[in-house]
C-alpha cells in the first residue's frame, strides 16, 4: 500500500466514524492499515504530518454560510398542524 492510499484510509475512517474493520476494500486489508497506523502514531509520524499540514491550512472550504445551508421549516418557527399558539410573557402583559 502506498503512503497516499494509507493516509486516505485513515482520513476516511475518521471522517466516517467507523471501526477499522469497516474500511472499504479499496484501502486493502484493514488489519494492515491499522498496524501501520499504530506504528506511525507511536513514532510520531502522523503528528508531524498533521502539524505540517496545519501550518499552511486553507480553511476557506470549511466556511459555511446561509447560501448553502437550508434550514428545516420548523427551525424558522413555522406552526405545527393543530398547535395552539401561546403568547409570550411580554405579549400577555402588554
Amino acid at each position: 500500500m502506498n503512503n497516499r492510499l494509507f493516509v486516505e484510509a485513515v482520513l476516511y475512517r475518521y471522517r466516517a466514524g467507523i471501526p477499522w474493520r469497516d474500511l472499504p476494500e479499496r484501502f486493502g486489508d484493514f488489519r494492515a492499515v491499522h498496524t501501520r497506523f499504530s506504528r506511525w502514531a507511536a513514532r510520531g509520524v502522523l503528528k508531524e504530518i498533521f502539524e505540517h499540514l496545519a501550518k499552511d491550512a486553507d480553511n476557506e472550504y470549511a466556511m459555511i454560510d446561509s447560501t448553502i445551508v437550508r434550514a428545516h421549516q420548523h427551525s424558522a418557527g413555522a406552526r405545527k398542524k393543530g398547535a395552539v399558539r401561546k403568547p409570550s410573557a411580554p405579549a400577555r402583559a402588554g
